[in-house]
């Protein structure tokens, strides 16, 4: 099975696009989107920021994807998603192994149930694919880290992928887990 991991769009088109590069490229099986799909508005950015315009891009592929709410998506219109964004979480199986997917606001309300499995969560804009918890940084606006990033699994592998270039910055097999 082949998955792309993201979260935290914030509305960034130029990213959005860069998102929808990798998806034609990789074709994967699931697209797995954590939230936080809309933007706020910050005088530090230069970019088009357009909500509307990166959900229109992400709803071509409404069949492929499974979405979490995240916490700037709380007043987000149904009108303009043609994919389920209702969940606080969701279970999905990888590869044999149950993966909790949340965007990450709410981890202290179900951490009786993210405690000691695999958890995949955005919300905190730094990417991580060490231990149980991995996160695949930010889309859209990336904090501490350069790079707007998304992961790529396959074959029991987790990729962090930079999306300006579609390079590696690291990776980490399922098995070393």
């Amino acid at each position: 099975m082949k998955l792309i991991i993201a979260s935290d769009i914030h509305g960034s088109v130029k990213y959005t696009k860069k998102l929808e590069e990798l998806i034609i490229k990789e074709n994967p099986n699931k697209i797995i989107l954590l939230g936080d799909f809309v933007y706020y508005a910050s005088t530090n950015q230069v970019e088009e920021f357009n909500t509307v315009k990166c959900l229109n891009i992400l709803n071509k592929y409404k069949d492929k994807i499974i979405a979490i709410r995240g916490n700037c998506d709380i007043e987000l219109s149904d009108n303009f998603i043609d994919f389920n964004l209702n969940e606080e979480y969701q279970i999905i199986n990888i590869d044999g192994i149950p993966f909790y997917l949340t965007h990450g606001h709410l981890i202290n309300k179900y951490a009786h149930i993210f405690e000691n499995n695999y958890l995949i969560s955005g919300h905190t804009h730094i990417y991580n694919l060490s231990g149980k918890h991995l996160n695949p940084g930010s889309v859209g606006l990336p904090r501490m880290n350069k790079e707007h990033t998304c992961i790529i699994y396959d074959n029991h592998l987790f990729k962090l992928i930079n999306l300006e270039d579609f390079s590696t910055i690291e990776e980490v097999s399922l098995n070393e887990e």
